[in-house]
């Protein structure tokens, strides 16, 4: 192909290259075959974006690109950037198992397969089969929900700040819900429960105090105007030493004394005991019902390792009122939340085979013995990776439940702490390069720095295979 057609001038006046005009370039065999896959507009566009880059790149970057197959793998790799998902497969070295911005819980494979199953063709999303009239995408999971914590009825919506706003708008819009002072709660994202009160238009009372709440407060507090007590369990921090706070049940009973309804905002939201595999035990949806909680409000994506939804659940009553308000369309779930969260609540029928067949609890309970006896094998191959840049041990590590689940708690762990071998004042940017050049991975890579160190947790690896497999195209930039 005739090269000379557009020069690239450096700012000193030197011409560097000469870049053909885009139509010839479009000729050229490698492009029209990107054209016949991709689209003329897309490819154009494609070259367009890589000519104007080198006409704003450094004399030095530009001189590479002197060739017309350098200046076709400069188009073919913008062309895949511009094709590649921006949502991505990554691996979780962190030590935090539901960690909120790596997309919390993984699911079942019985839900993946399920969505799989459902999603490719028109499904009952709302259509009664039986009756052959419109339906409520509700009762696909409704039945399961109460069948699983004993509610008369149930309700879902898309996480459970939602679930939380939409109980408090339909039960106490316009007036009093008192709360403990201690349970004023902030998750991530800003999340405020005075906040969500506000929204929810209803006025916030706050009885007690911050680490000491009593029946009598509460008692105190009710007036003409209160319309819900409520009872928000603290997931995402804790307080310890002179404290009271009212449980459930005496909570309850005062409620219901004075003719109004308990909410209790579990948060994490665990169906089944965890002690049972040695973990701390949560609060359950089924035992707060049982001690006469009228609705309770929990995540589907937390511990219960589901999809991101808010479940309601509780007395008929209320939850039909729930579900007649106006906000609860606009907070409903998709076709997609909703085969998931059937197919992961179905697992829970299944108790005895539920640490092998969910993700979260799998990873939850798993034995420290077992990373480390994984980080044995993965030594020899991290190591060569590494080369002389950094220096690499086996370590015994503490893992997180995160999420706000049980914050206090950590899981005994293991994985590989890593130090820069270079000289002080560099070890800060040789971190940096290591940290970069793992998230640079065809699926990349996650650990987490503390104390200088890059520490590589194993409580979430499941496929040492695939992470073994790419450590040869690691590189490291000049940090290292």
């Amino acid at each position: 192909m005739s090269r000379p057609v557009e020069s690239v001038v450096h700012r000193s006046g030197a011409t560097q290259i000469r870049l053909p005009s885009v139509d010839r370039f479009l000729k050229h065999e490698a492009v029209a075959a990107m054209v016949a896959s991709h689209g003329h507009r897309f490819v154009v566009d494609a070259v367009r974006a890589v000519f104007a880059q080198l006409r704003a790149a450094p004399a030095g970057d530009v001189a590479r690109y002197a060739e017309d197959d350098a200046l076709v793998a400069a188009v073919r790799a913008h062309v895949v950037g511009r094709l590649a998902p921006r949502l991505r497969r990554m691996i979780n070295l962190t030590g935090t198992v539901l960690h909120t911005n790596m997309g919390r819980a993984l699911l079942a494979d019985q839900a993946i397969q399920h969505i799989a199953r459902t999603m490719g063709a028109p499904n009952n999303l709302e259509y009664d089969v039986d009756s052959g009239e419109r339906g409520d995408r509700d009762t696909l999971v409704e039945a399961l929900l109460c069948e699983l914590t004993g509610a008369e009825a149930a309700t879902v919506v898309n996480n459970n700040a939602a679930a939380v706003l939409l109980t408090i708008a339909a039960l106490a819009s316009g007036r009093e819900v008192l709360v403990s002072r201690g349970e004023l709660v902030e998750i991530g994202g800003a999340f405020r429960m005075p906040d969500v009160m506000a929204s929810a238009g209803a006025r916030m009372v706050e009885v007690g105090t911050t680490n000491r709440t009593h029946a009598r407060d509460y008692q105190n507090a009710i007036s003409a105007s209160t319309a819900l007590l409520m009872k928000v369990h603290t997931s995402n921090y804790a307080i310890e030493g002179f404290t009271a706070a009212v449980g459930e049940a005496e909570l309850a009973s005062i409620a219901h004394a004075a003719g109004l309804p308990l909410a209790s905002d579990l948060g994490s939201g665990s169906l089944v005991d965890l002690s049972l595999w040695g973990l701390p035990k949560e609060p359950l949806p089924q035992d707060m019902l049982e001690a006469g909680v009228d609705v309770v409000t929990f995540s589907g994506d937390k511990l219960l390792g589901g999809p991101q939804a808010g479940l309601i659940v509780g007395r008929r009553d209320l939850i039909a009122r729930i579900k007649k308000h106006p906000l609860k369309r606009a907070l409903r779930v998709s076709k997609l939340v909703v085969a998931a969260l059937e197919a992961t609540l179905a697992l829970y029928r299944h108790p005895e085979s539920l640490a092998e067949r969910l993700p979260t609890l799998r990873l939850l309970a798993r034995d420290a013995q077992d990373m480390l006896d994984m980080a044995r094998r993965i030594e020899p191959a991290l190591r060569n990776a590494l080369g002389q840049r950094y220096d690499m041990e086996i370590v015994s590590l503490k893992s997180q439940i995160g999420s706000g689940s049980l914050p206090v708690e950590r899981l005994p762990s293991a994985g590989f702490s890593i130090r820069p071998s270079c000289v002080e004042r560099r070890r800060g940017s040789a971190l940096i390069a290591l940290a970069d050049a793992l998230r640079a991975l065809p699926i990349p890579v996650v650990g987490r720095v503390s104390e200088g160190a890059l520490l590589l947790d194993l409580r979430c690896l499941e496929d040492e295979a695939e992470f073994v497999a790419q450590l040869d195209r690691l590189t490291f930039g000049g940090g290292a």
